[in-house]
């Protein structure tokens, strides 16, 4: 089983129009609505993979009602051919407070997003010590554990650098993806991997220049460092190697989600033990599928077959 948490969830909207002009009204051409939050989108994408799945964090009122209902009706994904279909098990802590909504504008002519997301619930001491416990019980089935996204208000900000310390405590294989002062000090409690993208890399580290900031970040406490370059795909700076792939062209579409896709296709390919280079090819093929899929946090299944043999990988020497 792979747990992922999300304590910050969200109810997410996307919103199709034909052309999004400011200032203007807009009839929506298509909607849709799901269960959010980063962590929720890698399980989703874990469970089409075919890997059991378990959710933790944070959902309450009535957007977390709404959010729990349609993860208990998802239908279930279409395995990836050869697997079996998985699970995907709610073990969500109920809040008082209203779980947020994050609303994404797509402008169908030009495949831009625009991208509004409410900040959460308070979050009370006795709430997040009943996570603790709920995530302490959950640890002892986990394979790999995924601590994904922002933190609502009222999390101390060395929350995850407590997650972290509780994994590796367990012996289990943690990936932290967050940014922000959450991020530094989750780093310090020596994580497997994380998983920053440029913009989150060059502010934990001052450095825009990907090798130079992703040997830094390693040497702040991570063990693995797998830097998100947007269309350019991802560099893995690892105690085994460092390594760069890359999409086979650029596309153009909706980004949302296409991180949560590529956390999704390095833990799956931690999980199956899959080598460094295989485990970059299907996090980035995956990645590059969200974003030509038409909906917030989802893959484009075809899309993805067809590229996941095309992605290029390049090793690089280690440093001198």
């Amino acid at each position: 089983m792979i747990l992922t948490v999300t304590l910050n969830t969200a109810l997410d909207l996307t919103y199709g129009v034909p052309e999004l002009v400011p200032h203007a009204s807009h009839r929506v051409s298509d909607m849709s609505e799901r269960p959010g939050g980063k962590g929720l989108n890698v399980a989703r994408v874990l469970s089409a993979l075919g890997h059991e799945t378990v959710v933790t964090g944070f959902a309450g009122g009535a957007t977390g009602t709404v959010l729990r209902e349609l993860l208990a009706a998802r239908p279930a994904d279409a395995p990836t051919p050869g697997t079996a279909p998985a699970p995907l098990t709610d073990a969500l802590v109920t809040v008082a407070g209203n779980t947020r909504r994050t609303i994404a504008v797509v402008d169908r002519a030009t495949g831009d997003t625009t991208q509004l997301n409410e900040p959460g619930p308070l979050v009370t001491a006795d709430e997040w010590t009943a996570l603790l416990g709920r995530y302490e019980e959950l640890l002892a089935g986990a394979d790999a554990v995924a601590l994904c996204g922002s933190l609502p208000p009222g999390i101390h900000v060395g929350a995850y650098a407590e997650l972290v310390r509780s994994a590796r405590a367990a012996g289990v294989p943690v990936l932290l993806d967050t940014s922000g002062e959450p991020l530094r000090r989750g780093i310090a409690a020596r994580p497997d991997l994380i998983k920053p993208n440029a913009d989150e890399l060059a502010q934990l580290t001052g450095s825009r220049e990907p090798m130079r900031a992703t040997r830094d970040a390693r040497r702040r406490g991570a063990h693995g460092v797998i830097a998100s370059l947007g269309p350019d795909g991802m560099l893995a700076v690892t105690p085994d190697g460092i390594w760069q792939a890359a999409p086979p062209a650029r596309v153009l579409g909706n980004p949302t989600g296409a991180g949560d896709s590529a956390v999704a296709g390095l833990l799956s390919g931690l999980v199956e033990g899959l080598s460094w280079p295989d485990r970059l090819r299907r996090a980035v093929a995956l990645s590059t599928a969200t974003v030509l899929s038409s909906t917030a946090g989802d893959f484009d299944r075809a899309a993805y077959e067809e590229l996941l043999p095309r992605v290029g990988i390049e090793e690089h020497a280690p440093a001198a």
